[in-house]
């Protein structure tokens, strides 16, 4: 039967296959077809699986000579008279199942077909004009010749009818606009794998403005055409290895934007009784990660991180991001990578990585060669992926420390600015970053500053705007919570179904993401900034006292609040939205923040692991260094200084030693000795 059918097709002419065509569209498309050629759209999309009803054999001829069918599709719509002047091209949407496949799998059988594949746009070219007809006349007779532009090179006729041969006037050019896109398979099919790569030809309404938004890097496509051969030239002789890429028929959204997400009437019913009901935090909360028990502040944190604060743009043109960064810290097995894999996906654009997989260029931004067009091309990470979304990285403290570098730009003012090879460039990276990280002993020791207890820099740690560490502390009561409620969910995993399900929660947070603009009430504000005064002043009268917290704590709980009224669907900031960021930056400085030594609260700690009061003992044993330096010469016995610590008071000060020595300020000139620099 196969063979007939293939018979069949190879028996049809292309006026045979156009007649039908033509029938097809009359009968199911002539509607649509007026209606689009009225409105001066350039193309009407047809159902693969109709035309498979209407006709199996010129479906498959479709799918195995696409160029033949698709030039005869276009062909019987140019042929109906239709009220608008514009040409309108036929696009394909949902072929069969067997027609999708992995970038990865695509090989040399595959040319020529008619194929969707998958795919996520790593970089795209600019989109510039193309011609690909050009009319010549000859000089002798005046007669037009038509010639069709498929290379990179401009090719002109070689005879005309009237035998004359040379050079021909170019007297018209046809041109449509192009694009080229990189594209990958995408994050979701590709674990524990190299992901498939491979070149998008688009043309004509494939890059509208539209659509040029649609296809810019970070986007999610399902990308319907034929899968070609680019000759590769070598030293100007054809090769015999060819550049492969997709010329696009059809370009789709494989994930839904934000701002595309549909909400329905009664969805925004829904949506907005839910913000009213009392317990719509704590609703929130059970609606994410379910099968982790308890953490009800971390929950209540990420949340918030999903909903956003407002960015504000100031008159100097600078700004103020307004998306909220958590680091999330502790002992092993407490659910981290759960918790950070649940929010990446509740959220659209949302991203999973892992901090051993990634590199600086991957995060941010690179710049590579492009086989296809030539030149330099630039190609996003996954910050930039993530626009507008949240990105988990797990693993944090595994990252380089360059590449962990990388992203201070980002996390601080939502952009990624390059400059390599001729490309200078500024990209958004309006990006949450939700990170978790592993203490280097294991298990989280409270007693020393996070600093010393995970690889990442101060100065990126302090531009997290909360930071969390799970501690697994035995206790009988909530271990045998814990236990039962693992026990449960593998009994029965109704028990782990979300308060509010899935798709209405993504609801949820798009509908209360268009709220651009929060104002802050006088009192709210009067709240925040009594807390922010009061930890300042709590030991300012203490000799060497420390910092309980900064301006950047004070901005963030102005981010937290800002997302709490929108949770709430209110477009101004309450005292209970202020408390609300207040209690969570209290649970946050509590668990990070307090010193061990003094039982105060120090920003110091967190943020550049060395506490006031450890500071102030620094100063001391530096003061005596100089000291016994006076008496005894330049070079001081370890020895004697213990002894004169241990006489003021200090005690042990061989982890101060440490410091000064990984800070330069002493050295160590032999064993047992050291000195100032």
């Amino acid at each position: 039967m196969v063979g007939n059918a293939e018979s069949v097709l190879e028996t049809q002419t292309d006026s045979e296959i156009k007649e039908k065509l033509d029938e097809f569209i009359r009968s199911y498309y002539y509607n649509e077809l007026m209606k689009v050629s009225k409105s001066g759209e350039e193309s009407i999309m047809i159902d693969f699986s109709i035309l498979d009803r209407f006709d199996p054999l010129l479906s498959d001829r479709l799918l195995n000579q696409p160029e033949v069918v698709l030039e005869s599709f276009n062909q019987a719509v140019t042929e109906i008279d239709l009220p608008g002047e514009q040409k309108v091209d036929v696009k394909i949407t949902n072929l069969p199942e067997s027609a999708n496949i992995r970038i990865r799998n695509l090989r040399a059988k595959h040319l020529g077909k008619f194929l969707t594949v998958d795919c996520v746009v790593k970089s795209a070219s600019e989109v510039k004009p193309q011609i690909y007809e050009a009319v010549f006349k000859c000089p002798d007779c005046e007669a037009k010749i038509i010639v069709k532009q498929d290379e990179n090179v401009l090719k002109h006729p070689f005879v005309c009818e009237c035998g004359r041969r040379g050079r021909f006037d170019l007297i018209e050019k046809k041109m449509f606009d192009t694009r080229y896109l990189s594209v990958d398979e995408p994050f979701e099919i590709t674990t524990g794998e190299q992901p498939g790569s491979i070149s998008v030809f688009l043309k004509e309404d494939n890059t509208s403005p539209r659509m040029q938004k649609k296809t810019d890097p970070g986007n999610n496509l399902k990308l319907t055409g034929i899968f070609r051969e680019l000759p590769k030239r070598i030293k100007g002789k054809l090769g015999t290895k060819m550049e492969t890429y997709i010329d696009a028929n059809h370009v789709e959204s494989a994930e839904t934007e934000f701002d595309e997400i549909e909400i329905t009437p009664e969805n925004e019913k829904q949506i907005v009784e839910l913000s009213k009901t009392e317990k719509i935090f704590e609703n929130l909360r059970e609606s994410i990660a379910t099968g982790i028990y308890g953490y009800n502040e971390i929950k209540d944190a990420m949340v918030l991180q999903l909903f956003g604060g407002i960015p504000h743009k100031l008159p100097d043109n600078s700004r103020l991001r307004g998306n909220i960064h958590i680091l999330i810290t502790g002992d092993p097995g407490v659910g981290k990578t759960r918790m950070m894999q649940t929010a990446a996906r509740i959220i659209p654009r949302g991203k999973y990585v892992s901090g051993k997989g990634v590199t600086g260029a991957g995060l941010t931004a690179s710049v590579v060669k492009n086989e296809v067009l030539g030149g330099w091309i630039l190609q996003a990470g996954a910050l930039v992926l993530a626009n507008k979304g949240v990105i988990a990285i797990d693993e944090f403290d595994k990252m380089n420390e360059d590449d962990q570098v990388a992203m201070h730009e980002a996390m601080s003012v939502s952009t990624i600015s390059i400059a390599k090879a001729s490309i200078v460039a500024t990209l958004p990276a309006d990006t949450a970053v939700l990170a978790g990280a592993n203490p280097k002993l294991g298990r989280f020791d409270a007693f020393r500053p996070v600093s010393e207890q995970i690889h990442i820099p101060e100065t990126l740690l302090s531009r997290f705007d909360l930071k969390f560490a799970l501690k697994d502390k035995p206790n009988v009561e909530t271990d045998d919570r814990i236990a039962q409620h693992i026990l449960d969910i593998r009994d029965s995993p109704d028990v782990a179904e979300p308060i509010i399900e899935p798709m209405l929660l993504r609801k949820y947070i798009a509908y209360a993401r268009k709220i651009e603009k929060v104002t802050m009430t006088k009192e709210a504000g009067k709240v925040l900034k009594d807390f922010y005064n009061d930890m300042r002043n709590k030991y300012s009268g203490e000799a060497g006292h420390s910092v309980a917290i900064t301006l950047r704590q004070f901005e963030a709980m102005i981010r937290i609040s800002e997302a709490s009224a929108k949770v709430r669907l209110k477009k101004q900031v309450d005292i209970e939205d202020a408390e609300r960021a207040i209690n969570l930056m209290k649970y946050s400085l509590v668990q990070l923040g307090t010193d061990a030594e003094t039982g105060e609260i120090d920003i110091d700690r967190i943020e550049s692991g060395v506490s006031t009061s450890q500071r102030n003992k620094i100063k001391e044993v530096m003061e005596m260094i100089r000291t016994l330096q006076k008496d005894v010469g330049k070079v001081v016995s370890v020895q004697d200084l213990k002894a004169e610590a241990e006489e003021q008071g200090i005690g042990n000060i061989d982890d101060l030693l440490e410091k000064l020595k990984q800070e330069g300020m002493v050295f160590v000139p032999r064993v047992g000795y050291i000195s100032t620099v």
